[in-house]
């Protein structure tokens, strides 16, 4: 094997200087801690070398020891970079395409451990050509392969210095695809690097298409509605229904696309709840005479009218508008939620005075939604007993 002939010497160095270390903790610190990065020096430097000059098994070994390494690392250690500054990422970039799974799977790991907390080793990974193997990679039938690269895209998607290069080269597709076919963790990791690229304003209209509303509506079902992923998730949507008519027809041919949305206003975090109005008003806009009624049928109302009271400022805006156009009556006349506002606002002042006139509003104001959502659950029951009551129509053939 091409590594040095005193390597069993070197193992057994740093054995003897990490026990050294660790005997004399107690009694000197300061000693014992140099004495322990020095034993950590000389293990990066031996790593190094083995991934360097090694022959395939020795750098398989070495990525294993890296990651061993980085994994008890303390978040704020410089491992991470005095690794990169060893050269440990050019030997590793090629292990992602070698015929040994052993070695692709070491690798990755590694690579995985040292992009994390660490800007500039996402950036080197990337400059090393870790893209192209890891496209590779998300091509592949291996589940658990196919996970860690997208592991990894989404590690190194998060430095803004990536981002275009990762987009170009084709990355986006393969993530949808992930949407549909990967396992749960390897969904999550999609949905985060998705919305990780889409912040590159530059092909942001570009990363995603038609394809990804289904997947995400289901994702988006299914998780709890207050979560960070609901808010990444929504936020992609939203951007597909602003851009893409493809996606706004993919969205009504999806079981519970639009209500998934509409479930979304109710129940999610202020940022969620954000996104998903804002991805009805783009339905809304787009078409108004197409989703207005699809919009209605879902029950939106009561969500929306509480987003004007309780949401972020961009939602109570969006509300406003979007409720507007659901109205069924021209705009000139009919009562708009501003002057409703106005005319709740008057009356408060009249209640409380001016100096509690705002918080009287806001309770008026809950109090509405309150009493909408009520009547709306009560209008539910009763078409759901009227439909229960009536008998259908090959019954009354028979009889």
């Amino acid at each position: 094997m091409v590594v040095e002939e005193n390597e069993k010497e070197m193992i057994d160095v740093i054995s003897n200087d990490s026990a050294t270390a660790t005997e004399g903790w107690g009694r000197e610190d300061e000693a014992a801690t140099n004495s322990w990065k020095n034993t950590k020096e000389l293990l990066i430097l031996h790593l190094s070398k083995k991934l360097i000059h090694g022959d395939l098994d020795f750098r398989i070994e070495a990525a294993r020891e890296i990651r061993k390494l980085l994994r008890k690392s303390p978040v704020k250690s410089s491992a991470r970079s005095k690794l990169a500054d060893a050269g440990v990422i050019p030997p590793l970039v090629p292990m992602l395409i070698s015929s040994n799974l052993d070695a692709r799977h070491a690798s990755l790991l590694a690579l995985l451990n040292l992009a994390v907390r660490n800007e500039r080793n996402k950036i080197e990974i990337v400059k090393a050509g870790a893209i192209p193997p890891l496209i590779q990679i998300l091509k592949l039938h291996s589940a658990s392969l196919r996970e860690l690269a997208t592991a990894a895209i989404l590690t190194l998607s998060a430095a803004p210095a990536n981002k275009a290069m990762i987009i170009t080269a084709g990355v986006p597709p393969l993530l949808v695809q992930m949407l549909s076919s990967g396992t749960v963790q390897g969904k999550v990791d999609a949905v985060t690097a998705l919305h990780n690229l889409s912040a590159c304003e530059e092909y942001s209209a570009s990363i995603l298409d038609s394809k990804a509303v289904s997947p995400l509506i289901h994702l988006l079902k299914e998780c709890k509605k207050h979560s960070k992923f609901a808010e990444k998730a929504t936020a992609l949507l939203e951007m597909i229904l602003s851009n893409s008519e493809d996606g706004r027809n993919a969205i009504t041919s999806c079981e519970n696309g639009i209500l998934t949305l509409v479930e979304t206003v109710e129940d999610g975090s202020p940022l969620s709840v954000e996104h998903a109005v804002g991805a009805l008003l783009s339905l809304c806009n787009s078409d108004r005479n197409k989703y207005r009624k699809l919009i209605l049928e879902e029950g939106a109302i009561p969500g929306l009218l509480s987003s004007t009271v309780e949401g972020t400022s961009k939602s109570r805006d969006r509300a406003r508008i979007l409720l507007d156009l659901l109205r069924e009556t021209p705009r000139e006349k009919e009562l708009t939620t501003s002057v409703l506002e106005k005319i709740v606002y008057g009356i408060a002042v009249q209640v409380d005075g001016a100096e509690k006139a705002a918080e009287t509003a806001k309770k008026l104001l809950q109090d509405m939604v309150h009493r909408s959502m009520e009547l709306s659950m009560r209008s539910i029951q009763h078409k759901a007993a009227s439909c229960a009551t009536t008998p259908d129509i090959s019954s009354r053939s028979n009889s």
